[in-house]
């Protein structure tokens, strides 16, 4: 049984091949009947746009149905504890995509459950999403290795997927964060013991200078409002603008999750600008659901590689 609940879960090998699946399957709108007969359950704590919607379509696409809970309408908002949940789903459904706080709900649910765990965000991670984002520079420049990656902004759970994939991916990810708001040391001091080339500091510029691809998030993640007044200031001259985008490579392009918050974070001028494929970044959001859902539920002596 598979797991996927960061990129501690794959290979070197299965990452590429995940990424190669991604973009095949979008090439050919795939559909297969997989998961026929099965059904996934998506658990939400936290609201969703991209991620609950591409992880819908991608189980129809595959033949498979979808049940979506939220702690309002299920036991989770009583305090029901995550193991017994993690057992009694298992004998109901036959996957869990969960989008949760604790990266330690999701291990959970994984250690007591007896199907597949699926990390569609936490607060420490989001692998899905930086997955996606691969897969978009990969169609660009499939010499992933070649790449330079800057990110700009805070050092959260979409800059700590970043840095696990570098150690994945052979790209360089140069980071820059304002003091106090660096990415975690454990998920930094993982990431180069597994070889990923980071380059870590406080300035965009710096980070920007040569990039292949220039990524950002928001400031305020969800969970964190009541910090966003402190943090627009403290993010004061981290924006990708213009003319931070004017340092990077020619030819660079401008990535971010979503949503954006124009005039924070990134400018109006560069988010609808020329550079920008945030949209494309968001389709492939589907087309990589469908392979880690394909690779999870593949037969146990199915090679990915």
């Amino acid at each position: 049984m598979k797991h996927f609940l960061s990129f501690a879960d794959l290979s070197a090998q299965t990452a590429m091949a995940l990424v190669r699946r991604g973009a095949v399957m979008k090439a050919e709108n795939f559909r297969s009947e997989q998961l026929s007969g099965k059904t996934i359950a998506l658990i939400f704590e936290k609201a969703s746009t991209r991620t609950r919607v591409s992880f819908e379509v991608a189980v129809r696409h595959l033949g498979g149905s979808t049940i979506f809970l939220t702690p309002a309408d299920s036991q989770l908002g009583r305090s029901e504890p995550l193991r017994d949940t993690a057992r009694v789903l298992s004998r109901y459904v036959d996957g869990l995509v969960v989008r949760t706080f604790a990266q330690a709900n999701l291990e959970e649910l994984a250690r007591f459950g007896s199907i597949p765990v699926i990390n569609a965000l936490s607060d420490l991670l989001h692998p899905c999403q930086v997955l996606c984002d691969v897969l978009t520079m990969y169609e660009r420049t499939p010499d992933l290795g070649s790449l330079i990656v800057a990110w700009v902004g805070d050092g959260n759970n979409m800059a700590h997927s970043w840095i696990e994939a570098a150690a994945l991916f052979g790209f360089t990810l140069r980071l820059a964060t304002p003091a106090g708001f660096e990415p975690d040391a454990q998920v930094v001091a993982a990431a180069r013991a597994a070889g990923a080339r980071l380059e870590l500091g406080h300035d965009p510029k710096a980070a920007v200078r040569g990039a292949h691809y220039v990524n950002t998030d928001v400031w305020a993640s969800m969970g964190q409002e009541a910090e966003a007044g402190a943090r627009l200031a403290a993010f004061s001259g981290f924006q990708v603008d213009a003319a931070l985008m004017a340092l990077a490579h020619p030819q660079a392009k401008f990535l971010h999750c979503l949503p954006a918050h124009r005039g924070e974070e990134v400018s109006e001028e560069v988010f609808e600008g020329p550079q920008s494929i945030v949209f494309d970044q968001a389709e492939n959001r589907l087309h990589i659901q469908k392979a880690i859902l394909e690779w999870i539920f593949a037969q146990e002596n199915t090679t990915y590689e």
